[in-house]
């Protein structure tokens, strides 16, 4: 049996109001921080992981430190994690999107599994690498508990993998910073165990 806890990093700027983050590296907040560290007492306390894998964004990176230094696991980036490539639409909030590509915008909400992001990737290449990444961790550590320390769109499509759920089912998933979702694996078969669980951030609030 194979365990994987799934989760996003903390609270960065660009999360509210919400901008198109992609591959900006944007720092962990404080708040972010403090999110981190409670989602890895969390851990411990729970799980003993052999290894915590992150996108190669310092905001995951950051997280996946301090999972690290709470569990005694090593952590390796891996660029098959990092967040969806969003091209032009960096940077941007959704209403300037809407404003400049208003039908690309619409097709992305209402059919994300067919949407072209200009200059960017399709959520079908987002899949492609995210499989990829499972495939090999789920390889080299057989019978382990392992950490991933994604991002909300890539933890999507991760999730949606896992269910047997096709692409278009992608905003029907929710991923808050540092929740936790917990698969286990037996036989090539994924079982949902947890998602998006954050009760564990419950103490930890902006100003705190």
């Amino acid at each position: 049996m194979t365990r994987i806890i799934l989760t996003r990093h903390g609270h960065v700027d660009w999360i509210a109001p919400e901008r198109f983050r992609g591959r900006a590296e944007l720092p962990l907040s404080e708040l972010g921080r403090r999110q981190a560290e409670a989602l890895a007492q969390r851990i411990a306390e729970s799980w003993q992981p052999a290894a915590i894998y992150t996108s190669t964004l310092s905001r995951c990176v950051d997280t996946g430190a301090a999972i690290a230094q709470a569990t005694g696991a090593p952590a390796q980036a891996l660029d098959g994690l990092v967040d969806t490539d969003y091209g032009q639409w960096q940077g941007l909030t959704h209403d300037e999107v809407r404003q400049r590509w208003p039908e690309e915008h619409r097709l992305w909400l209402a059919s994300p599994d067919i949407a072209m992001i200009p200059g960017g990737e399709s959520l079908a290449d987002v899949l492609a690498r995210g499989t990829r990444v499972l495939r090999e961790v789920l390889h080299q550590h057989a019978g382990k508990t392992l950490v991933l320390v994604g991002h909300d769109s890539i933890n999507r499509v991760l999730l949606l993998q896992c269910l047997g759920l096709p692409l278009s089912r992608y905003w029907r998933l929710k991923q808050d910073p540092c929740c936790i979702n917990e698969f286990v694996i037996e036989d090539d078969t994924f079982t949902l165990h947890r998602l998006n669980e954050t009760y564990h951030l419950a103490g930890v609030a902006a100003g705190s």
